[in-house]
């Protein structure tokens, strides 16, 4: 009988990744050090405005074993941060310098840099820098008229706009018109490890290069090497283990700049890790909007338009996305929902605040609370079912793909396949819906402040333009596949691995993945907005095909075997027609293409091939989410019971995987819906600087999670069907939530601002009473 080949994808297989980093042998930003490098340590603002009227460095420079200390005037030949896709001519003017020149704009903005042959020194003489600062009154409300950021600039650098449709004739033309006021409060992701950068300058070869990269290490690449003049194969990232990304690790922050710089003036490693303290205070923040929506609908319930204005508080400066994440709420706050008309404005405001960024589903977790939001209004206010008003709108199979006229990240809004009626009644199907609804009911009328809410999504993922691997074999069978990946603790590794196995036909515990490495490959898409697995996946399953190509076109001449009765099992070579029919091991193959090897004849030497994937729409999973809380009247307290995802992922690569990143961004999600906050008081001051102040989720706030993932409407995007998992967790947790809590309180719309603290849950039954 004829060997078979053993699926690669869709196995709960293992990680690869895991070994060194549960062996206590993984190798992060602060294991990371060089002979004779130095340590910089940031001096920061203590103001969240004002003109720095001086500088004194002298008791730091004095310090015994300070080497150096930069202020803004010891390197005006570094720019301000750039963004990550070049210039961008509307925000130019407002980009971060790397030490503040003149002006402070909020707390923790770098203004000094004290550099010493140990990171103790540095932090003491760090403290001996005098900063005279002339206060300046903050903004810090980004809904307040713009104001005035420097002469001749206002702190509204632009506003977004996108729409389609005639959004004044159904306002007109509307059986009703419900208008809300929605609050998204500021938070952002918390990984376990935070930032770091060490640079080195190899005079020898004329290279930099910076390790504790992440995230995309090529484009950081590219904005380093243009920062500085450089050609990018003189700019090297390498990126070692990381401990989670989540939007906020990876980008290029003022310290990145500081220490690349330093390393190429002083011609010795420098490093740098940020202490969590810095991390909650100066780190990326995220999510803040208001939106004052308004939705116009017929009076049984048909959605006949949105209309939208927000205001996004971006914090003190544009950081390296610019105004991406305004320009995804823009674009994707319809959702699955049939919406004839649309108009949105999205105000772009700049405060007194630590700078704002993407975190995990970037204005998608944020519209996906103003959407659901809106059509429980319509439910409520028209005396509907929430349920059948969901139903009543939903986009229906037969309509896809499915093309909105709107634009995100660059692309044509279209949803590429999906079935949401039917995910939606498996959801319910699960979680018996009518039956939990009825012992809902019965508690409630015990006295218990009981509900369940549920929230429809769409995600997007696998944005182009295009990836590439490289696969290789080697003398011994052993594959490596290079590619321009990153790994931020997703299971990049396994994913790529199993892909590649797949379609060569070996064992996925045989593939080496590398990844992170800007001199191993000359082009990456790194690893955000769910494109890995869905971009840098079908590369590699490109380039592995064409390796299996070319090793059957080499084993039929070696085996004297037609091409089509050959196979790829377990790293062998075998005849599938007959089960004695001669084999060869895919190391020999390799063997026999070595450039000196006699058997190469006019073939390409090595047994490798180079894959690309290219796509110009986005691979559109799709989601729901049903919560069940519990609320304490007395507290305020919110306890989540039960939470269901049902999500199609169109093609899993390892439903394990998939899982645990689903699980991971729902705790994520919880900490935005109930918990986690940076508040700043009246002078900008953050208050939220600890974890005995931003409180986070642990494992005693997690409720029992299931979760329904189905692959039954594949993408049509890519060769392997496959769309992006991970933000199907955290999308609409903040939205399924607050609408559970309605109805466990009995107040329809009583939630419009997020987190549901206590203290803003108990001001809501104050207001009901």
């Amino acid at each position: 009988m004829a060997r078979a080949r053993t699926p690669q994808i869709g196995g709960r297989f293992e990680r690869i990744e895991d070994p060194p980093l549960v062996t206590g042998r993984g190798r992060f930003a602060a294991d990371i050090s060089f002979p004779h490098q130095l340590h910089v340590r940031i001096v920061r603002s203590a103001h969240a405005h004002g003109i720095i009227r001086a500088i004194d460095k002298a008791a730091a420079l004095a310090h015994p074993g300070v080497f150096a200390l930069w202020t803004a005037d010891d390197i005006p030949e570094v720019p301000p941060i750039d963004f990550r896709e070049g210039r961008i001519e509307r925000l130019e003017a407002y980009r971060q310098p790397v030490l503040a020149r003149g002006r402070v704009r909020y707390v923790g903005e770098p203004i000094a840099a004290v550099f010493a042959d140990d990171a103790y020194v540095a932090e003491d003489a760090a403290e001996l820098v005098m900063v005279d600062i002339e206060e300046l009154p903050p903004i810090l409300d980004a809904c307040d008229p713009p104001g005035e950021w420097e002469p001749g600039r206002s702190t509204e650098p632009g506003v977004l706009t996108q729409g389609y449709g005639d959004m004044d004739e159904a306002l007109a033309a509307a059986d009703q018109v419900i208008e809300l006021d929605l609050q998204i409060g500021r938070h952002s992701g918390v990984p376990m490890e935070t930032r770091g950068a060490i640079a080195r300058y190899d005079a020898a070869t004329d290279t930099l290069e910076l390790y504790g990269a992440a995230k995309i290490p090529h484009r950081n690449r590219d904005a380093l090497a243009r920062t500085f003049g450089r050609a990018p194969s003189s700019v090297q990232l390498y990126e070692g283990h990381t401990g989670g990304g989540f939007g906020i690790r990876g980008e290029l922050y003022p310290e990145d700049l500081l220490v690349s710089a330093a390393a190429m003036r002083f011609e010795r490693p420098v490093k740098w890790i940020e202490d969590r303290h810095e991390h909650l205070m100066t780190a990326n923040q995220s999510r803040q909007q208001r939106h004052r929506a308004k939705i116009a609908v017929k009076a049984d319930g048909t959605i006949l338009g949105i209309d939208d204005e927000f205001f996004h508080d971006q914090g003190a400066y544009p950081r390296t996305h610019a105004m991406r994440v305004v320009d995804m709420t823009l674009g994707i706050l319809p959702g699955p929902y049939r919406v004839p008309a649309y108009r949105v404005a999205g105000h772009y405001r700049l405060t007194n605040k630590t700078p704002a960024a993407t975190y995990r589903s970037p204005g998608r977790y944020e519209s996906s609370f103003v959407r659901e939001r809106l059509v429980d209004a319509v439910a409520d206010r028209l005396g509907l079912d929430r349920l059948a008003v969901r139903r009543k709108n939903l986009i229906s199979a037969a309509e896809m793909p499915y093309l909105r006229p709107l634009i995100v990240l660059g692309e044509d809004a279209e949803f590429d396949s999906g079935d949401y009626h039917g995910l939606l009644d498996r959801a319910l199907e699960h979680i018996g819906w009518d039956a939990l609804q009825a012992d809902l009911r019965r508690r409630r009328e015990a006295g218990e402040a009981v509900g369940a809410g549920i929230a429809i999504f769409v995600e997007k993922s696998g944005a182009g333009p295009a990836d590439g691997a490289r696969v290789s074999v080697d003398s011994t069978g052993a594959v490596e596949v290079v590619t321009g990946g990153a790994s931020i603790g997703q299971g990049f590794e396994t994913a790529m691995a199993q892909i590649c196995a797949d379609a060569l036909g070996v064992d996925y515990k045989r593939v080496r993945v590398v990844h992170g490495q800007t001199d191993r490959i000359a082009y990456g898409i790194g690893a955000h907005a769910s494109r890995a697995t869905v971009m840098t996946g079908n590369a590699t399953h490109i380039a592995a095909l064409a390796v299996r190509r070319k090793a059957l076109e080499v084993a039929a001449e070696l085996l004297q075997a037609p091409i089509e009765a050959l196979d790829v099992v377990d790293g062998e070579v075998v005849r599938t027609d007959r089960p004695a029919g001669g084999s060869i091991a895919l190391g020999a193959i390799a063997a026999s293409l070595h450039p000196n090897a006699k058997t190469l004849g006019a073939r390409e030497p090595g047994l490798a091939a180079d894959g690309w994937h290219r796509t110009e729409h986005l691979a559109c999973p799709y989601g729901i989410h049903i919560a069940v809380v519990g609320v304490d009247r007395e507290t305020g307290a919110v306890t989540v019971e039960k939470f269901l995802i049902a999500y199609d992922v169109g093609r899993a690569v390892n439903p394990m995987m998939v899982e645990g990143q689903i699980v991971g961004g729902f705790m994520q999600g919880l900490g935005g819906a109930l918990y986690e906050e940076f508040v700043y008081d009246e002078r900008g001051q953050p208050q939220s600087v600890t974890f005995a102040d931003y409180l986070m989720p642990t494992m005693s706030e997690a409720p029992e999670i299931e979760i329904i993932l189905r692959e039954d409407c594949p993408s049509p995007r890519n060769p392997l069907g496959i769309k992006g998992a991970g933000e199907a967790g955290i999308n609409s947790v903040g939205a399924v939530i607050a609408s559970a809590i309605d109805v466990a309180i009995g107040m329809p719309g009583a939630v419009t601002q997020l987190p549901v603290s206590p203290q803003r849950l108990k001001a809501i039954f104050d207001r009901g009473r």
